[in-house]
């Protein structure tokens, strides 16, 4: 009995060493995309499995910079990443863009529908949702497209900010707003409860870079991640999703 047992620990030991868990910390607009691509790079890498960290892209880095685990980082823009390269949290060499997208905005299913960005200033749209700009790239995108518009500083008394894309989605389809900006995949993931009433221009293009972090313990396997969202598997269900090639 004890010689079995033993002969069973001795083969179980190398299958427990070669068990890694790779964290990922990606934007907050990658949640359902990401969520279907983990089987396929665990199915190719067996003993891995991915842990994912989803939230505004400024949050992450900062959390990175605070010492949360992380070994790969995704985000919705390219200051964010720009911020973590200068900062030295993201090893700048394996960096890769891998995914566009656009900004649309989005009105409920009942209501106003304002078609163009003048359009908000009217008093029948009274809050607005936004992502906050100084952690959110939604926000970002948004404000700048707002600027472009000139409306930006009329609308300031009818802005909601949210501290992500998933917020912003989620005010519009509660009827909690009048109308809100995010990416055109989060409005096609809630199609049925929301319109699309503008993609909107004015402002820098949505694309997403990913990169492995300075400090992860696994950067052999975290830029082998990298390789496969960049690959054709990973990119045919990013493309279901809506995302295009950057």
């Amino acid at each position: 009995m004890i010689k079995r047992l033993l002969a069973s620990l001795s083969l179980a030991l190398p299958l427990l060493a070669s068990a890694q868990t790779l964290t990922v910390s990606a934007a907050a607009s990658l949640t359902d995309a990401f969520k279907q691509l983990a089987p396929r790079f665990e199915a190719a890498h067996p003993g891995v499995t991915l842990r994912f960290n989803f939230a505004a892209s400024g949050v992450l880095l900062q959390q990175i910079s605070q010492g949360a685990p992380a070994d790969v980082f995704a985000s919705a823009d390219q200051p964010t990443m720009d911020r973590g390269v200068e900062q030295k949290l993201i090893a700048a060499d394996t960096r890769r863009d891998f995914a566009a997208n656009s900004l649309v905005m989005i009105v409920p299913t009942q209501g106003p529908a304002p078609a163009t960005l003048t359009e908000l200033t009217r008093p029948e749209i009274k809050r607005i949702a936004v992502g906050k700009p100084a952690s959110v790239p939604v926000g970002r995108y948004t404000q700048a497209a707002l600027e472009a518009a000139m409306v930006w500083a009329p609308v300031q008394p009818k802005i909601v900010y949210a501290d992500n894309v998933r917020q912003v989605l989620d005010y519009v389809t509660r009827g909690e707003v009048e109308a809100g900006f995010v990416y055109r995949t989060d409005a096609e993931i809630a199609k049925d409860k929301l319109r699309i009433t503008l993609i909107v221009g004015g402002h820098a293009p949505v694309t997403y870079p990913v990169a492995v972090v300075a400090d992860s313990r696994q950067a052999a396997l975290a830029r082998e991640f990298v390789a496969f969202l960049t690959g054709a598997e990973a990119q045919a269900v990013l493309g279901r999703y809506g995302f295009t090639k950057p």
